[in-house]
């Protein structure tokens, strides 16, 4: 069994009314899952890189990360494989049109964490949503 280390970032931003919102990415595979910007770490990357370059590919975002939250978690894969994902936080502090990376992304939208927690597909997505969020309101 082979382990697969991925990395990305819950992006997030305050609105014009001071409300906290969250990025959530539709991904083109099947099954159109909604979630976090986040992919493989390449060869040379560490952590952080691999967060910064895929939230860049998927959205055009060019964000600093927040490593002072960094929260894995893990799951089997149907392949056999194991899955390992660390999700920092990066905010968007100024206006910005999002590019999407039409290959793996099919839709993004800004949701409140109520209706995040809702459009998320996954429970750990939802649990790193939950923890993220307590992080940024504390």
């Amino acid at each position: 069994m082979a382990t697969e280390i991925t990395s990305g970032a819950v992006v997030y931003r305050y609105n014009q009314q001071h409300q906290l919102e969250y990025l959530l990415l539709e991904s083109q595979n099947k099954g159109h899952f909604w979630g976090f910007p986040k992919g493989h770490v390449e060869a040379g990357e560490s952590l952080v890189q691999t967060a910064q370059r895929e939230i860049r590919e998927e959205t055009s975002l060019e964000l600093p990360i927040d490593t002072s939250f960094a929260v894995k978690t893990g799951y089997d894969l149907p392949n056999g494989n194991y899955k390992e994902m660390t999700l920092y936080l990066a905010e968007v502090t100024a206006q910005h049109q999002l590019q999407l990376q039409v290959e793996e992304i099919k839709n993004a939208g800004w949701f409140t964490y109520e209706a995040a927690r809702q459009r998320l597909t996954y429970d750990n997505l939802k649990q790193l949503l939950d923890q993220a969020n307590a992080h940024l309101t504390k």
